[in-house]
């Protein structure tokens, strides 16, 4: 059994590892109900002994070891040490190693250049000694999960500091990004400046990356919260109109550890990213006839090395709440996967080019339902033509919680392309008039070139997704001529 290293980077991403964290508990509590420190748990936590001042762990024996005290395999950073504080205050933080947080007290200030130039370089070495400490107690050492946002300053520039540290000390071990890209009416003003330079770091040093838009996020909870009849939502009709009540059920924490009263304003929007992650991870963790290991990942949906930037989408969306809804049937469920309306990004992938999908099934589905739904969609949907065949498929047999199966389909599509030019028009409104650039120049080691750079490695990323959209036009054009010859 591998195991994985979660590194949360951030306001956001430690946000998202405590949605994560919580609803990882609960899913491996709904299945492992004689409390037995199994090889499943060991994916990500750690059975340890607190009797010791360093908690010795306690390996896997042959279904004997009871569970002691459970730590996440994670490293928590935060230059606000707010985040990382609530959550060691709140019903997790027994879950979290305290050797393994890195904080400051001043914050970044929105601004990259902070967080990767000045926090990145000081805390450098203390960094790698808490990455270094979690990995040596992996058996099986398989990925990396890096979260964070792109907006703001520690999440963008730590984060991207920290994934170049993964790159140099552990090159061998897979750098999965999860990365939240702020909405056009973001409240940063700085924030596509923190983008653009973020993402060059990304293409350079990342082996996955799973791009989410707050919009999209948003959207998908306001859908779900229009879905659900007003008894399932907490709605109530004042005055004609509905209002929806602070604990609304999008929310999926009953069951694991934190509550209605300690939920925070994001965590329906974090729950989502949070699942994500739990579905992509499955076949890792648990049984199935077609398990998927997360190399098979990058190696199916990667043709090119740069070009590794995945389009998610989840369904049921009801699988995001508390409540046991009538499960949607398994052809709609395909249907909704390859919607607009269930992707974690604002693009539509049917207008645009695939160039390899992955379908990551959990529960009782067979193999001939999914080949079955693939011939029926395939017609839809526009394959680059080397790769027409281009389906990767986990069968997971334990199904989500609450839920008796769940698709998720990372896409390699062309539509990722207009994310990237909504976010380089608002960089180069901004840069044409050298807004706010001062504000990184100052800071020791960034120069003005690397405005420059990350736009160049931007407008690069996206000529090559065009390219490929237009080379693949000139292919059907000139098999239509010859058609037309015949």
């Amino acid at each position: 059994m591998t195991q994985s290293i979660v590194v949360q980077v951030g306001q956001c991403g430690n946000q998202i590892g405590c949605r994560f964290w919580d609803l990882a508990l609960r899913e491996h509590a709904s299945r492992n109900k004689h409390g037995v420190f199994d090889e499943p748990l060991s994916s990500f936590f750690r059975n340890v002994d607190t009797r010791y001042d360093d908690p010795a762990n306690i390996p896997i024996g042959i279904g004997k070891n009871k569970i002691k005290t459970l730590k996440a395999r994670a490293v928590l950073i935060d230059m606000e040490e707010g985040v990382v504080n609530d959550l060691l205050k709140g019903p997790l933080g027994d879950v979290f190693d305290c050797r393994q947080l890195i904080t400051d007290v001043s914050g970044s200030g929105n601004n990259w250049a902070v967080g990767h130039m000045m926090y990145g370089q000081q805390y450098r070495e203390e960094i790698t000694e808490s990455i270094r400490r979690a990995a040596e107690q992996c058996d099986c050492l398989q990925c990396f999960f890096v979260l964070h946002s792109m907006g703001g300053g520690t999440g963008s520039g730590v984060g991207t500091s920290v994934l170049s540290l993964l790159s140099d000390e552990f090159p061998d071990v897979y750098r999965f990004v999860t990365a939240v890209y702020p909405s056009a009416e973001d409240d940063v003003i700085t924030s596509p400046y923190n983008s653009v330079l973020a993402m060059h770091q990304l293409t350079q040093h990342a082996d996955c990356v799973l791009p989410v838009e707050n919009q999209a996020l948003y959207d998908i909870c306001h859908k779900i919260s229009q879905a659900l009849p007003p008894e399932k939502t907490g709605k109530r009709m004042v005055g004609g109109h509905s209002r929806v009540k602070a604990d609304s059920a999008v929310t999926a924490s009953a069951g694991g550890l934190v509550k209605k009263s300690d939920e925070k304003p994001f965590d329906k929007m974090n729950n989502i990213v949070a699942n994500l992650l739990l579905n992509m991870t499955s076949s890792a963790r648990f049984e199935g006839s077609l398990n998927v290991d997360l190399n098979e990942i990058t190696m199916n949906l990667v043709p090119f090395p740069q070009l590794h930037y995945l389009v998610s989408s989840l369904t049921p969306l009801y699988a995001l709440s508390d409540i046991n809804l009538p499960p949607r049937r398994l052809d709609q469920m395909f249907s909704d996967a390859f919607s607009k309306d269930h992707q974690l990004i604002k693009a539509d992938p049917k207008h645009s080019l695939y160039l390899a999908c992955a379908l990551m099934l959990r529960g009782n589905v067979e193999i001939s339902d999914v080949r079955r739904n693939i011939e029926r969609l395939k017609s839809s949907l526009k394959f680059i033509h080397w790769n027409q065949e281009g389906w990767k498929t986990g069968l997971c047999s334990v199904p989500p919680v609450g839920q008796p199966y769940s698709l998720l389909t990372l896409a390699n599509n062309t539509c990722i392309r207009h994310t990237f030019s909504d976010l380089k028009d608002r960089f180069v409104k901004l840069y044409k008039r050298k807004a706010h650039v001062h504000h990184y120049t100052h800071v020791d080691g960034m120069e003005m070139s690397q405005f420059s750079e990350s736009l160049e490695s931007l407008t690069t990323l996206m000529k090559e997704y065009e390219g490929l959209e237009t080379n693949m036009g000139r292919i059907v054009d000139d098999v239509h001529r010859l058609q037309i010859a015949s």
